[in-house]
């Protein structure tokens, strides 16, 4: 069957992006970024050379830095690199104003299509570090730049990819060493688990609902 994602995989500028941690001698998950970007650009129908993508994600010697790749539907490939984001300890959750579809295919992998992230991203509230959204069952999804994470007391889960959400690479890590499994978390749960926040670029963060 083909992928319901080919149907939009022409638009004007559209992009793959791969936003990983360069620790100044590796990239540490440098498998992941590979493995995503390489079925990623499968189901848009595009061309991806897995060799070149290795090579393109590095930095220089000893200088830890944000690397971002971004590959384009004829396999060009494009990394800038950046100053690492700063550290902090916990990161303050709220909730974005607009919902996520559970149904739309794009939300499965990471695109310059990224319209709702980026608007919530830039109207952080005051004492907010990252917005957290939910799909029309009221599930929560993802985060504006993280995959959120939660334990309820047996252990830490994180929401399936059929509540809308973005297979991200520091998830899919952590799933396949078992330290997480998959489940439902509903808008009322928030303020009743613990709560940790994440990506492949920051690790795992410890989160706090704020509401």
């Amino acid at each position: 069957m083909e992928s319901p994602l080919r149907a939009g995989a022409d638009a004007p500028g559209l992009r793959l992006i791969e936003t990983a941690l360069w620790d100044g001698a590796a990239c540490p998950r440098l498998a992941g970024h590979l493995a995503r970007l390489s079925e990623s650009a499968a189901l848009l129908g595009w061309p991806c050379d897995g060799d070149a993508a290795r090579a393109a994600l590095t930095g220089p010697p000893g200088a830890p830095a944000r690397l971002r790749l971004a590959l384009d539907r004829r396999g060009g490939i494009e990394v800038t690199r950046a100053a690492l984001p700063p550290a902090q300890t916990e990161w303050r959750l709220g909730l974005a104003g607009a919902r996520l579809d559970s149904r739309d295919p794009w939300l499965r992998i990471k695109t310059t299509r990224r319209a709702a992230y980026d608007e919530a991203r830039t109207s952080l509230p005051q004492g907010v570090d990252e917005l957290i959204f939910l799909n029309e069952r009221d599930e929560v999804c993802d985060g504006t730049i993280t995959t959120l994470f939660f334990d309820r007391g047996q252990g830490m889960r994180t929401p399936p990819l059929a509540s809308g959400l973005l297979a991200g690479v520091l998830r899919a890590e952590l799933l396949a060493r078992g330290a997480c499994h998959e489940e439902n978390l509903s808008r009322a749960d928030l303020p009743r688990v613990r709560l940790w926040v994440g990506n492949a670029l920051r690790g795992l963060i410890a989160a706090r609902w704020i509401g």
